[in-house]
């Protein structure tokens, strides 16, 4: 039921910025972490950065100090501005939404959601 709707992807040249928007609609259950992983062809999965409910965030070694999460607790929506972006950064960039479901009795249970992917490509 949940979906995530992204936006924000396309060309830029080498230095440029672009920012990505992830909006959870649908959504039942409380949202803990949103992010962003990227896979690049021929690579697996990575994760970009993470923002948890509390606004604390993780980055990659390989964005920090260019990327720049953030989240809109209210609106269910995350944004990455990628900033100075480099051909390495070129990917498919994915929305991801950690969820979990209190509202039963017992142990709350928790949920993953994906959004379908944006590409972001960087020429030099």
């Amino acid at each position: 039921q949940v979906q995530l709707v992204e936006s924000g992807g396309g060309l830029v040249q080498a230095g440029g910025s672009l920012r990505l928007s992830c909006a959870a609609s649908g959504v039942i259950f409380s949202i803990n972490a949103m992010g962003w992983y990227r896979q690049a062809p021929g690579k697996q999965r990575e994760l970009v950065a993470r923002i948890t409910s509390d606004l604390s965030t993780v980055y990659a070694d390989s964005v920090k100090g260019r990327f720049t999460i953030s989240r809109d607790n209210a609106k269910n929506t995350v944004y990455l501005q990628m900033n100075s972006l480099k051909p390495e950064d070129t990917a498919d960039y994915y929305c991801n939404a950690k969820a979990t479901d209190c509202s039963r009795s017992g142990p709350c249970v928790r949920y993953d959601y994906w959004g379908q992917g944006s590409q972001v490509t960087v020429s030099s």
